[in-house]
């Protein structure tokens, strides 16, 4: 069978970002132990019923680095114990400029975490000021370089595109400061305004970037980090040769996985489902059935999402059957458009076309 991978839910912040819908709540020392032993349990549990091994571990949030080392490490260390986890494993840790004040990156890269995500979003601070971030640039700066004091060589700033009375210059300036600090990935997503936050209730007075705005700054990002050696593998994630995020291609290749935590989602013997949005749910070992999943539509959908594309060899080699007739006839007109692209290989779409992504899918599968 093969392998999958494992993702763990810390849902615990110090505070809400105007733009974040995440499932998140604030927590103290007993909140986080009381859930650090339930999330070990958990996964001694579903570890019993799945018995797979796994080749990937991702801890997002929330903010993980919150719950501090020592319920980190111990976590990882119940994963490795009941999970036959890889050698060769990516553990991914994401944490936020702050997190230099809560963790100590060389315990943790000694337990085995050896890939960080931060969540940057910008590098200028009057941005970060917009998007209610705790952390300034320099923080950003200082925590990057104490990780690799510590021994990390994979990691990644996340970037935030669109942002209110952001512009060229001062996105330029993100994109740089990502140079300087050389990281192996980046992602770059643009702004998107969710129900039930701060930026939602307030959307009328947001100074919020047209389409055709968003579609000039998203094609700017691109050429300017494939310029500095950012090859673009997925929608809104680059990076160098060799250091994409594994986890994250799992979905992406319509690969099973096991999610673990309020909110998480799984997908494992051709099954998704997840836990409701609270933390009592969880503890309850409560799940919601979504669908049976690994279809011919969801794989396509998924695949579409990278710039590899649907790669023709293996659909076939997992439906036993070549790509329909119908969806080649749909996107020659699509390609007339300049939206995706078709060789004897793959079918992908192109810069234009991640931006309507949505709707060329769906046109390409009604």
């Amino acid at each position: 069978m093969e392998n999958i991978g494992l993702y763990l839910h810390i849902p615990f912040c110090d505070g809400k970002c105007a733009y974040c819908d995440f499932f998140s709540k604030c927590g103290n020392q007993n909140d986080f132990d009381t859930y650090t032993e339930n999330l070990c349990k958990a996964i001694e549990n579903y570890s019993k019923i799945y018995k797979r091994k796994v080749d990937t571990i991702y801890f997002g949030g929330g903010t993980p680095s919150l719950i501090g080392n020592d319920r980190l490490c111990s976590i990882l260390q119940t994963a490795t114990k009941f999970f036959d986890v890889d050698n060769e494993a990516e553990i991914t840790l994401e944490c936020n400029p702050t997190s230099r004040w809560q963790l100590d990156f060389a315990k943790l890269h000694k337990a085995g975490f050896n890939r960080l995500s931060i969540g940057l979003q910008s590098a200028n601070d009057d941005e970060l000021t917009v998007l209610s971030r705790k952390h300034t640039a320099k923080e950003a700066k200082y925590t990057v370089d104490m990780a690799r004091k510590s021994g990390f060589t994979n990691i990644s700033l996340d970037l935030m595109l669109c942002i209110p009375k952001q512009t060229k210059e001062s996105l330029q300036k993100s994109i740089d400061f990502c140079k300087e600090c050389d990281v192996e990935h980046i992602s770059a997503y643009i702004l998107k305004i969710e129900e039930n936050t701060p930026f939602y209730k307030m959307k009328d007075s947001l100074s919020l970037f047209t389409d055709d705005e968003q579609a000039d700054i998203y094609e700017f990002a691109v050429n300017q980090l494939s310029a500095y050696g950012y090859k673009q593998y997925e929608i809104s994630n680059f990076a160098k040769v060799g250091f994409e995020s594994r986890h994250n291609l799992k979905y992406w290749h319509d690969e099973e996985y096991i999610g673990l935590g309020p909110s998480a989602h799984s997908f494992i013997n051709g099954k998704r489902f997840y836990f409701p949005r609270n933390i009592e749910s969880f503890y309850n070992n409560e799940t919601v059935f979504e669908s049976s999943g690994g279809n011919e539509d969801e794989y396509i959908m998924l695949s579409l999402r990278l710039t590899e594309g649907l790669i023709f060899e293996k659909f076939e080699d997992r439906f036993n059957h070549k790509v329909p007739k119908e969806i080649f006839d749909r996107a020659k007109a699509l390609e007339n458009a300049g939206l995706v692209t078709i060789n004897e290989k793959s079918l992908s779409l192109s810069v234009k076309g991640f931006l309507v992504s949505n709707s060329v899918i769906s046109h390409l599968l009604q």
